[in-house]
């Protein structure tokens, strides 16, 4: 009886379209889709089928020929599927075509991926930075974007209220609300980094964990840290960067961040819009990139990793190559991994294994660019000598009339501080 009056919402049934073409392999293809289906899931769309097509020759109005396109559309509705979601950029032509032949709602990879980013963002810079994304990304596309756009500040996919009005937003007024978020970004930036400065004046190394999303990056910041960051079997489970202090063995300290993860094909304009979340990478002492070891396809987002490292300017920092989830790898995969990259740690931040290594590994990494000094430093200025002995290795010291004299191996970024006192 109860199932009659079951008025709780029904998750969307979506049927998946993978293209391979000649710029990419059926292989890669296949990948990609498995992925899209991972995304899917993320968003709590159920993927009903997956279908793979080959793109021989592209057209303006579906990017498919016409037969395929009457194959997928019979196809969805033979699954009586909700959606249609494309691993391939549709043109907004593309898109309102689609939808007018399927009768269904049609998207591409991009506006899924906005659509998880607009679900999980938590804090105000998030929510701006989404909301932005999510306009520039629909301006073109206002045709059928009516019910996901609003003038709400702050308003994500999936909530209720004013999506639900389908008030029809023209171009000039998401034009000036684009504006308007660009504006609230600077302040909010601005904040960040008055934030980012203080704990730079600390002096202490940082190091930030950057890698593909659900590798267990979040989960490694709370397994070192004993942070309580969001950490989901989900990809995208958080996006707001999180730093917390790490304390080593010898006694030293730095700051780790957990940063947004990494995702092929990402969004251009999601991209641009979390380079605020990105720039912790790119200003850190170290990287500890994070891979998810029992994953197959982790050599592509080692790949992918890398790849936007090197867009953000960190690609050529010092870096620790992390192999979580070690504890679900079996053994081959594991000798395969100390093969390829013998350099690679072996951790599982689910059951401590290996973490120990990892923070010994970063302290040797962080102490590698330490030159030897001999440093006077005067009574008066004696408060200094503890952050020698914090960040620095003592060598020697020895109380004299003119103050201490100090004979240490210093951190480089630390020099500038004390090039007054070296003798």
């Amino acid at each position: 009886m109860n199932e009659l009056y079951d008025n709780s919402p029904k998750a969307e049934r979506a049927l998946l379209v993978g293209v391979e073409s000649d710029q990419l392999g059926s292989r890669e293809a296949a990948s990609l889709l498995r992925e899209l289906s991972g995304l899917a899931s993320s968003l709590g769309v159920e993927p009903v089928t997956t279908m793979m097509v080959k793109l021989r020759e592209r057209t303006a109005n579906l990017l498919l020929g016409s037969g395929k396109a009457d194959e997928i559309v019979a196809a969805a509705k033979a699954d009586n599927v909700d959606s249609i979601i494309f691993d391939h950029p549709l043109s907004p032509i593309q898109q309102r075509n689609w939808e007018k032949l399927s009768g269904l709602k049609v998207y591409d990879r991009a506006e899924l991926i906005i659509k998880i980013f607009s679900a999980r963002a938590l804090t105000r810079e998030a929510g701006l930075q989404v909301e932005l994304a999510r306009l520039e990304y629909a301006l073109p596309r206002l045709a059928h974007s009516y019910e996901d756009l609003s003038r709400q500040r702050g308003g994500r996919y999936g909530t209720k209220g004013s999506g639900e009005q389908k008030i029809e937003l023209d171009r000039r007024s998401i034009e000036r609300r684009i504006h308007e978020l660009k504006e609230e970004l600077k302040d909010v930036r601005k904040s960040r980094d008055v934030q980012r400065k203080r704990r730079q004046r600390l002096l202490l190394p940082r190091a930030a964990i950057v890698g593909y999303t659900n590798a267990g990056k979040s989960s490694l910041l709370n397994a070192m840290t004993r942070a309580e960051v969001v950490a989901e079997d989900k990809l995208f489970a958080t996006l707001d960067p999180t730093t917390r202090r790490l304390s080593l063995g010898s006694g030293a300290s730095l700051l780790l961040t957990d940063t947004v993860g990494f995702v092929r094909n990402l969004p251009h304009g999601l991209v641009e819009a979390f380079k605020a979340t990105l720039e912790e990478a790119s200003s850190a002492d170290l990287l500890i990139q994070v891979v998810d070891g029992a994953d197959p396809e982790r050599e592509r987002q080692m790949t992918t990793t890398r790849q936007v490292l090197s867009e953000i300017g960190a690609g050529s920092l010092s870096h620790i190559l992390v192999f979580n989830k070690a504890d679900l790898a079996d053994p081959e995969t594991l000798a395969e991994w100390r093969r390829t990259h013998p350099e690679g740690i072996p951790v599982s931040a689910k059951t401590g294994q290996g973490l120990e290594a990892l923070a010994a590994r970063i302290e040797e990494e962080l102490s590698s660019d330490m030159q030897e000094l001999s440093l006077l430093i005067p009574h008066a200025r004696y408060a200094l000598i503890p952050l020698i002995h914090r960040e620095g290795v003592v060598l020697e010291e020895k109380g004299g009339e003119e103050g201490t004299l100090v004979r240490c191996k210093m951190p480089s970024r630390l020099l500038a501080r004390f090039a007054e006192f070296i003798v």
